[in-house]
């Protein structure tokens, strides 16, 4: 009886270390260790919001049965281009090194531009297993973009990689799946990226100050050319409306109240004002005041130019630091 006792309780405890096993393995799903370097970032297109980044992108993982030759995927991209691939599955571990160019769709901040700060995002899934069969691990070692390529007009603050759970409600028609909720494990790259934009800002904007300038300029014309004065501020006026609209189709749709729209909405106010101040002078001079019209434009003009720098400085600073 007990060598009977002896040989159950060794039964037993064999088969109960064979099922935390079995739940260790169900509970611990398969790492791959992830890491990515980026060669280059190109083609930065705002309208249609998409840019081109080329990467080396390296895997390395135990689970033969995980073929992301086949099942990689890039959720926000709109193409994948495949150059190079390498797989090497002598050791303990499979290691899978690929060289990608991608297309990809993202959404851009334009409140501040061109003074913009920019973050480009890529994640990367396998669609073959979800979360409870592979997690991806961040391999950061080392520099994981090359600073010697040049991003023109773009500098790039920081590259930041990292791993979450994105979350599918949905169990894409699987019908042994209750609930639809899918989980699935991915390898993200968040890219920073700032604008070197003053140039581009005079690029953008000298016709609107010079638009201005023009109007600012009626305050200097003699009151009784009251047609010049008219004729240059709706003139100018008419210039300010067509750069903006040029510079608005440059750039995609916005709900929010833009830097550029802010510039130019000073402007035409001001522009505006010139007008009225301009129609104030007309009424003095009929009443026979043209000393004191022209005072009136000597005082005026200097508060007007003075108040419409001040708001453009205080607007492109706040657009800077922000």
């Amino acid at each position: 009886m007990k060598i009977l006792k002896c040989f159950l309780l060794l039964v037993f405890g064999q088969l109960f270390l064979i099922n935390n096993s079995l739940f260790a393995q169900a509970i611990n799903p398969d790492t791959v260790k992830t890491g990515i370097y980026v060669t280059s970032i190109h083609d930065i297109n705002f309208k249609d919001k998409e840019y081109t980044v080329n990467f080396w992108l390296w895997l390395k993982y135990k689970n033969k049965d995980f073929n992301f030759v086949d099942n990689l995927e890039l959720p926000q991209a709109k193409t994948v281009t495949k150059s190079f691939s390498t797989i090497d599955t002598s050791g303990n571990e499979v290691y899978l090194l690929m060289k990608l160019q991608c297309v990809m769709k993202d959404s851009w901040a334009i409140d501040n531009f061109p003074f913009d700060h920019q973050t480009l995002r890529l994640s990367i899934e396998n669609s073959q297993f979800d979360a409870q069969s592979l997690i991806f691990v961040p391999d950061t070692l080392g520099k994981q973009f090359d600073p010697r390529f040049t991003l023109r007009g773009w500098n790039i603050d920081s590259l930041k990689a990292s791993s979450g759970i994105k979350i599918y409600e949905t169990a894409f028609g699987d019908p042994s799946v209750k609930a639809p909720h899918t989980e699935y494990s991915s390898f993200k790259v968040k890219i920073g990226l700032s604008r070197d934009a003053f140039g581009l800002f005079w690029k953008m904007f000298l016709g609107m100050y010079v638009a201005f300038l023009i109007a600012y300029m009626c305050f200097y014309i003699h009151s009784d050319s009251i047609d010049s004065r008219f004729g240059l501020s709706v003139g100018s006026l008419f210039a300010v409306i067509g750069n903006k609209y040029i510079i608005d189709g440059s750039l995609p749709e916005s709900t929010t109240f833009t830097l550029v729209d802010t510039l130019h909405g000073i402007t035409l106010i001001f522009i505006l004002i010139v007008i009225v101040s301009t129609a104030f002078s007309l009424k003095m001079i009929k009443k026979g005041n043209v000393e004191k019209a022209n005072r009136f434009d000597r005082i005026f003009s200097i508060g007007l130019l003075i108040i419409y720098i001040l708001l453009n400085i205080f607007f492109i600073l706040s657009a800077i630091n922000s």
